[in-house]
């Protein structure tokens, strides 16, 4: 049984019974979040990052962004002793019921969330209203890792060599892994593909400790299609799996709990929660940032100034934002909303992409399921196992190849999700609710993991506080309509396996809302459906562009920095010049580790600014680091 703790319970944040969507929910749920509070590890009010409600004028490095990037590079920075490190973050820590993994979707639309729309899509999301996307991201320490499913999938070995053989120096699978291993405490290393993974780093990587019965005959059908049951994080990247996820002890481990938590008591690491970064200052002689504006927690705006380096870690949206507010982008884009050029970097804001998806669904016979109550209520409290320990057939991913991928590559272009058998009570109701008439609604959702559409970010006025325009472009190339075709042909062949005849699998085919013309399940009717209905994944990326030193279609080098501007780096999902294949929250953390370590080098080991017409590229051998730790990490 979790034991209790003492100390004072103050960090803000949205309740689980203010996430239910009906009064059915609020007394129980009020009730539960009581328990939830009482328990040690999870509420963890000992172990807190302290809020700081006033900084220093001065720091060596200051981190913009307390999310999946930015708790790690906060952290690995301050393990030097001599080195004052601040990082910002526009939220608060994260509420108690974001621990619990059944209650991932009930924070998306909460307080902890930005809440960003699309600008008016001209290609998908044509059934929403003004065919507008919906994009949750956090607004939280910890950011989206706050929020998300807690998958961890690092990509293919293809993505990162198409990187290098794109002349981004030291990215390739081999120069990457070690950084993944530098974080992962792998808790069935034994059962993975040794080589691959790692233990005794912060990040705790394992299964959830709850699986339902569906999730092995979800496994059972790729295998039947031809598709092994294997670790999809280590030799081959094509199979299926129940996958491991970023949960300690059947509790979610966000970025924040995983690197920031126990650097708390670090005289020298300051974290200023509630405080929005508005603009960065870049000298125009010298070409180097050197400061940070901000609106802090009681409203006030103040400069903060940094003697070493500024990291820009706010995410794939608000980075391109910040940069632009800045002064830093299309000089067209500033000159519309009247703010003035200090550096032309037309690259800002462009190549921003996501995994696109569309939701099948399928009704299933309604067995073995279990609501929630005070029975798997008291399972999760007492024994951190049970319903509430995991995020039921979410937790099963599947990687395929269609038509279009070449087998031999070992590089499928499709990404199987699932979602039902939550103890949930998500504003949209119950995922996989029963009808009540011995079937159960689950869905598949096939995601294009090569998505070919591109859009951009452009801030919309001067004001840092107005959302930036977000032109996502989904399927506005024809052939991810046509890769996401064959993803939703695939799940239908799998809901027809033998492995799943048992739970009665029964494709839904009530038509999508503008699509009835077309005859249900050809592919003219599913073109139409991905448009209607289109489902935008959260691994948003690619609008801080990595490449080449003086590539014009990239914002950072190789080594993150800022091309013509000195000091100033991007580490975050901005920086990856096409989306890993899978969920983005292992690569954040991987090139986060990597940013911490190019800060490292450079700091220690010196070499010549990054103004225009100075090249200071490192050689491969200097660029590939060690992960090893330096003699001096705490």
């Amino acid at each position: 049984m979790a034991i209790t703790c003492d100390c004072p319970m103050t960090q803000p944040g949205p309740t689980l019974a203010a996430t239910c969507g009906g009064g059915a929910f609020m007394l129980f749920m009020g009730l539960l979040e009581v328990f939830l509070k009482s328990q040690c590890d999870l509420e963890d009010p000992c172990g807190r990052t302290e809020f700081r409600q006033h900084m220093d004028s001065v720091y060596d490095f200051i981190v913009v962004g307390g999310g999946s990037a930015g708790s790690v590079v906060a952290a690995r920075l301050s393990e030097v002793p001599e080195w004052r490190v601040l990082l910002i973050e526009a939220g608060f820590d994260e509420p108690t019921g974001t621990q619990v993994p059944s209650m991932f979707l009930n924070f998306v639309g909460s307080s902890i969330d930005w809440g960003y729309h699309t600008e008016p899509e001209p290609a998908a999301c044509l059934g929403e209203k003004e065919s507008r996307c919906y994009w949750p991201r956090g607004k939280v320490l910890g950011g989206t890792s706050v929020m998300n499913g807690m998958m961890y999938i690092r990509g293919s070995r293809k993505d990162y060599d198409s990187w290098a053989a794109a002349g981004i120096e030291g990215w390739s699978y081999d120069d990457v892994l070690p950084y993944f291993l530098k974080s992962e405490d792998n808790k069935q290393v034994d059962e993975m593909d040794p080589g691959y993974h790692a233990t005794g780093g912060p990040l705790t990587v394992s299964q959830f400790p709850y699986h339902p019965p569906l999730s092995y005959s979800l496994v059972e059908a790729g295998e039947e299609l031809g598709y092994s049951a294997r670790d999809l994080n280590g030799e081959k990247h094509s199979g299926f799996m129940i996958a491991q996820t970023t949960n300690r002890n059947g509790s979610r481990l966000s970025a924040a709990r995983a690197f920031l938590r126990p650097a708390r008591r670090r005289a020298n690491l300051h974290v200023l929660l509630n405080a929005t970064a508005t603009r960065l200052l870049v000298d125009r002689t010298t070409r180097h940032a050197y400061a940070v504006q901000l609106r802090d927690s009681f409203g006030r705006m103040q400069t903060v100034y940094a003697n070493n380096e500024i990291i820009l870690s706010a995410g794939a949206v608000a980075s391109p934002q910040l940069l632009q507010l800045s002064g830093v982008g299309d000089p067209s884009v500033l000159a519309r909303v009247g703010v003035p050029l200090v550096h032309k970097l037309p690259a800002v804001g462009r190549n921003l992409h996501n995994h696109v998806t569309h939701f099948v669904s399928f009704t299933i016979n309604d067995n073995d399921t279990s609501p929630l109550n005070w029975a798997t209520a008291m399972e999760y409290l007492l024994f951190r196992d049970g319903l509430m320990s995991g995020t039921g057939i979410s937790e099963v991913t599947g990687f395929i190849n269609t038509k279009y991928a070449d087998p031999a590559g070992d590089n499928p272009d499709i990404q199987l999700f699932f979602s039902g058998y939550l103890a949930d009570c998500a504003k949209t109701g119950m995922v996989g609710e029963s009808r009540g008439n011995g079937s159960r609604t689950i869905q598949m959702f096939p995601a294009v993991l090569h998505p070919k559409s591109r859009g951009r970010i452009e801030i919309a006025s001067n004001d840092p506080f107005a959302p930036p325009k977000i032109y996502a472009n989904y399927l506005t190339h024809p052939d991810d309509v046509k890769t996401l075709i064959e993803g939703i042909k695939f799940a239908i062949k799998l809901s027809e396996t033998k492995a799943l005849k048992k739970y009665g699998f029964k494709l839904d085919k009530t038509p999508v809302a503008g699509c009835e013309k077309f005859k249900f399940g050809c592919d003219a009717y599913w073109e139409c459906a991905v448009r209607m209905q289109t489902g935008p994944e959260n691994h948003q990326a690619g609008s801080c562009k990595m490449g080449p030193r003086g590539d014009p279609t990239a914002v950072v080098d190789h080594l993150l920095q800022v091309q013509g501007i000195d000091r100033l780096r991007v580490a975050d999902a901005s920086v990856l010049p096409a989306v890993p294949s899978g969920n983005t929250h292992a690569p954040v953390v991987m090139l986060a580790e990597r940013a911490a370590d190019f800060i490292k080098q450079r700091w220690h080991e010196p070499y010549p600014p990054v103004n225009e017409g100075v090249s200071n590229v490192l050689t491969a051998s200097e660029s590939r680091h060690s992960a090893r730790p330096w003699p001096y990490w705490a």
